[in-house]
């Protein structure tokens, strides 16, 4: 089982998370390789921490894996990277959207969000940061964030897929192409945060 290859997906519910996890569980299907994907744990309603992980290889025998174990790990929001990173292998990728978002603790003044979160995943694992929101607004449309930080991964990932044709055949028809631009956005920024 040791060609095995493990990701892990945070945010924070409504940030799609789970589409992500679809366009990569679609694409190693597509490739051959045996794929799980986990249901989301957490609260997977707007505000909620989120997180779903994805596994690939010859043999898979469950979609869940435990700390220490994720290969790769994109976050949609940058606390939850913090949150989840002692899932990451010492050798894994982290791909981090520099974005906060408050819950309703920090906006209610009952806590402070945290400071230094990117520079604490820098300290510990290879990361790749982008401004992922601001490469959305730009191209129209603040929800593709999600995309924009699955084309930053997918170079990581290590395998040689389409990926946009999987992005094309897995979302929405009527923002498929707003969706592509996002990808290829997103796999840019990437090579040059790196």
């Amino acid at each position: 089982m040791s060609n095995v290859k493990s990701a892990l997906l945070v945010g924070v519910g409504g940030q799609g998370a789970i589409l992500i996890s679809k366009i990569m569980t679609n694409g190693f299907m597509k490739a051959g390789y045996d794929v799980k994907q986990s249901e989301v744990h957490g609260m997977a309603q707007r505000g909620g921490s989120v997180s779903t992980q994805v596994r690939w290889g010859d043999k898979v025998y469950g979609p869940v894996f435990g700390k220490g174990e994720a290969d790769i790990m994109v976050a949609l929001e940058k606390m939850e990277a913090v949150r989840y990173a002692d899932f990451l292998k010492p050798d894994g990728v982290a791909i981090i959207n520099d974005y906060a978002i408050k819950s309703t603790t920090i906006a209610s003044g009952a806590e402070e969000y945290p400071q230094g979160c990117i520079e604490d995943m820098q300290k510990k694992f290879r990361t790749i940061v982008l401004k992922a929101g601001e490469i959305a607004i730009e191209l129209g449309n603040a929800k593709c964030m999600n995309v924009v930080l699955f084309g930053a991964m997918c170079d990581a990932l290590g395998v040689d897929i389409d990926w946009e044709e999987i992005v094309a055949e897995t979302v929405p028809a009527k923002v498929k192409e707003l969706n592509l631009k996002a990808f290829r956005a997103g796999r840019e920024a990437a090579k040059k945060a790196q």
